[in-house]
């Protein structure tokens, strides 16, 4: 019980904090220069600034109404609640929170608006729910139709701005297609900055001396794939692990400590799912 409140209560600080910092960057940077910004939150930008009405808090809130439905209906109760309290945190903060503009230069405005949204994006997406908005829809298309998020993100956004260019100087456009893709890879940074891991494989002729160091001393996992020399034919179990980015280098120091001469080879991995690492989000 204690650590499901504990789960609970994380998961909602996340969304909150998030929540928090998306809102900043749309109201004392975003919205004092007359940007938009991709998918719902976009949608939502482009209906103020022509009606002027409500706010951009109330509109964002009113357009993922019909989402949050569809989600209830289709993807996991626990993901759409977590989401639930996440849309509205953004709804109300943006709707509540100043409308200023920080940065007086545009293409600045720009750049650190798509920042900062998309820190707050990539913190709310480390819980087990979101902000709401076009993922809710994305993640409904992939499961019933295998459209791939990205390309529904993708058309949703050309769409968005095209609707823009048709009411807007085409500058404002431009820096908000920049700000949309600032967002974008900040939002990925975010998501990758405490889950990357490192895939390392090892080859050498002491392999069993290896794996159990990596096992005893540095607490991980090791997995022996078995191979065979292309030039030799002799055969070679290769040790697989994962590890993250404090101790691959003690992990390259225990290997070549046991074999000067085995092969280290390492890979980048976005997110590693099981035990010891990342829980699986259900949506």
């Amino acid at each position: 019980m204690r650590k499901t409140f504990r789960s609970i209560a994380a998961n909602c600080g996340l969304l909150a904090f998030g929540a928090y910092v998306f809102s900043f960057g749309v109201n004392e940077i975003v919205v004092g220069k007359g940007l938009m910004a991709g998918g719902l939150s976009g949608l939502a930008l482009l209906t103020y600034y022509l009606t002027g009405l409500g706010g951009p808090g109330l509109i964002y809130f009113l357009c993922n109404l019909p989402l949050m439905i569809l989600g209830w209906c289709s993807l996991s109760r626990r993901f759409i609640l977590y989401t639930l309290f996440g849309m509205g945190a953004v709804s109300a903060l943006m709707q509540f929170l100043p409308e200023r503009a920080l940065i007086a230069d545009p293409l600045l405005a720009a750049v650190f608006g798509g920042a900062v949204m998309g820190a707050g994006s990539g913190i709310m997406l480390r819980s087990m729910g979101s902000a709401g908005g076009t993922d809710i829809l994305a993640i409904w298309l992939n499961q019933k139709y295998n459209l791939r998020m990205g390309q529904f993100n993708f058309f949703f956004n050309l769409a968005v701005f095209a609707a823009g260019l048709a009411f807007y100087e085409p500058t404002l456009v431009l820096y908000s297609i920049i700000l949309s893709y600032t967002n974008s890879k900040m939002m990925d940074y975010f998501l990758s900055l405490f889950n990357q891991r490192k895939m390392v494989f090892i080859i050498s002729d002491k392999s069993d001396a290896i794996a159990r160091d990596i096992i005893y001393n540095l607490k991980r996992g090791a997995t022996f794939l078995h191979g065979a020399g292309a030039y030799t034919g002799k055969s070679k179990r290769i040790i697989l692990t994962i590890t993250n980015t404090v101790q691959i280098k003690r992990l390259e120091e225990l290997v070549f400590g046991h074999d000067p001469n085995a092969f280290f080879v390492v890979e980048n991995t976005f997110n590693v799912l099981g035990e010891g690492f990342s829980r699986r989000k259900v949506y």
